[in-house]
C-alpha cells in the first residue's frame, strides 16, 4: 500500500511536468506563423537547446550538493511559470507583439523549465530506490502518465481554440506554478555534501564529463547529441506544416487541418504505449538495439510526413508517422535516462542526467532546430504559392529523413554492443 501511494505521488508529478510542456510545444509554431514570426520559429525551439547546455547541469549540481532535488524542482517551476504567464499576457495585451520582448520572457521561462525534466527523473529514481523498488520495471508505468498529461493539454489547447493564440502560454505557466507547489510535498532527496574544499571543476559539477573517458559512454553521449538533433524538428514544424494545407482548397476542411494538435497527439498516445514496452525491450535486446530502433523510427517519422497529406489516403501516412514517433522518442529518451542511471555512481546521478539532457536537448536540439530552420526558411518560407509551399515541405522532410538514416547506420557500425545483462533488474 505504501508503494502504491508513492507511485501515485510520482504519477501526479510526471503528469503535471509534461502537461506544462504539452500546452505549447506542438502548437507554438502555428501561433508564431500567424504573428508573422514564421522565420523565427527555430529560435523559439532552439533556445530550449541553448539553455539545456548549462541549466540542467547547474540545477543538477544544486540538487546534488546544496538544495534537495524536490525543492530545486519547485523553485525552477515557480520561476518558469511566472515568466511563461508574463509572456502570454504580454502577447495577449500588446497591440503589436515584438519578437524581442516575447522571446526574452519565453527564454527566461524555458531556462528554468528545461532542468525540471532531469530533476523529475532524479526525484523519481531516488524515491523508488529508497522504497526498494525496481527502477527499470516500476519507472516506465509512472513516466507514462507524463505523456498522458502532455496529451491532455494538447487536446485542451486544440478544443479551446488556443492553438493560434497566446493563451497556450498562460495555461502552461499556470500548470507550472501548480507543480511548483506540489513538488514541496514529494519525498525528500539526499544531498551529497563534500567535506573540505573543492576545486572549481567539482563545484560546478563538471566531473560528470569524466564519463567521456569511457569509450562506451563517450560514444553514447555523442550519438545522443546526434539523435537529439531530431527531437524538436517535428515539435517546431509539424503543426505549421499540417495547417498550411488550409491554403489548398482540396484539404482546407479536412480534420487534420482543423485539428492539427489532435492529429499530432496520436504521436503522444503511441508514446504512452511504447513506454510500457521499454522494460521488455531493454532486457530482451539491450541498449544498442533499442536505441537503433529509435533511430530508424526517426527516419520513418520524417519520411511519412514528406509523403503524406491531410486527405485520403495521404492522411494514413501522417498517422503512421505519428505511430512510429512513439518508438522514436521513448526508446531513445527513456531508455537513455535509465541507462545513465544504471551506469553512474549515486553521487553523480543528478549531474549525469543533466549531462544527458545537455547532449540531447542542448547541443543536439540546438544544432538540429537551427539547421531545420535554415532548411524550412529556404524551401518553405521563401515560397508564396500554396503548391510551391507544399513542395518545399516535402523536400525538407526528406532531408531530415536522410540525416536520421545516416546517424542510424553510423550508430549500428560504431557503437559497441551492450550485453543485455548490463541493464540490471
Amino acid at each position: 500500500m505504501k508503494n502504491r501511494s508513492l507511485q501515485i505521488r510520482l504519477i501526479v508529478m510526471n503528469f503535471l511536468e509534461f502537461a506544462v510542456w504539452g500546452a505549447y510545444l506542438t502548437s507554438m509554431g502555428t501561433y508564431l506563423f500567424k504573428q508573422g514570426m514564421g522565420q523565427h520559429i527555430g529560435w523559439f525551439y532552439s533556445i530550449q537547446g541553448i539553455v539545456s547546455l548549462f541549466m540542467p547541469a547547474l540545477m543538477g549540481i544544486v540538487a546534488d550538493r546544496w538544495i534537495q532535488a524536490q525543492k530545486t524542482l519547485s523553485l525552477c517551476h515557480a520561476l518558469a511559470g511566472i515568466f511563461m504567464c508574463a509572456a502570454g499576457l504580454y502577447a495577449y495585451t500588446a497591440a503589436d507583439v515584438q519578437f524581442a520582448t516575447l522571446f526574452s520572457l519565453y527564454t527566461i521561462s524555458v531556462a528554468f523549465f528545461m532542468p525540471t525534466i532531469a530533476l523529475t527523473n532524479s526525484v523519481a529514481f531516488n524515491a523508488l530506490v529508497k522504497a526498494k523498488m525496481d527502477t527499470v520495471k516500476d519507472f516506465p508505468p509512472i513516466r507514462v502518465f507524463g505523456t498522458v498529461g502532455f496529451i491532455v493539454t494538447m487536446w485542451c489547447i486544440d478544443l479551446l481554440g488556443f492553438q493560434a493564440t497566446p493563451w497556450q502560454f498562460v495555461v502552461s505557466g499556470g500548470l507550472s506554478i501548480l507543480l511548483a507547489a506540489y513538488s514541496l510535498t514529494l519525498p525528500a532527496c539526499e544531498i551529497n555534501k563534500t567535506e573540505g574544499s573543492v576545486d572549481l571543476v567539482e563545484a560546478l559539477g563538471l566531473k560528470a564529463f569524466a564519463l567521456f573517458k569511457q569509450k562506451k559512454m563517450a560514444l553514447f553521449f555523442i550519438f545522443s547529441m546526434m539523435l537529439g538533433m531530431c527531437l524538436q524538428v517535428t515539435n517546431s514544424y509539424a503543426n505549421p506544416f499540417i495547417t498550411s494545407f488550409g491554403a489548398i482548397e482540396e484539404f482546407a476542411n479536412t480534420f487534420g487541418v482543423q485539428h492539427a494538435n489532435i492529429l499530432i497527439s496520436i504521436s503522444q498516445i503511441c508514446e504512452a504505449l511504447c513506454i510500457l514496452a521499454i522494460p521488455f525491450f531493454l532486457k530482451k535486446f539491450g541498449i544498442k538495439n533499442v536505441m537503433l530502433m529509435a533511430m530508424f523510427a526517426w527516419v520513418f517519422r520524417f519520411a511519412f510526413f514528406g509523403a503524406g497529406d491531410p486527405g485520403m489516403p495521404g492522411v494514413i501516412l501522417f498517422v503512421l508517422s505519428c505511430i512510429v514517433y512513439g518508438f522514436a522518442f521513448d526508446f531513445f529518451n527513456i531508455s537513455g535516462a535509465l541507462y545513465v542511471d544504471q551506469e553512474t555512481e549515486e553521487a553523480q546521478r543528478s549531474s549525469a542526467q543533466g549531462l544527458f539532457m545537455m547532449m540531447t536537448n542542448g547541443f543536439g536540439a540546438t544544432i538540429g532546430t537551427l539547421s531545420a530552420q535554415a532548411i524550412v526558411n529556404d524551401l518553405v518560407i521563401s515560397q508564396t504559392e500554396p503548391m510551391a509551399i507544399w513542395a518545399g515541405w516535402k523536400e525538407a522532410w526528406y532531408i531530415f529523413a536522410g540525416f536520421a538514416l545516416v546517424v542510424a547506420i553510423a550508430f549500428w557500425i560504431f557503437f559497441p554492443k551492450t550485453p543485455v545483462k548490463e541493464i540490471k533488474n
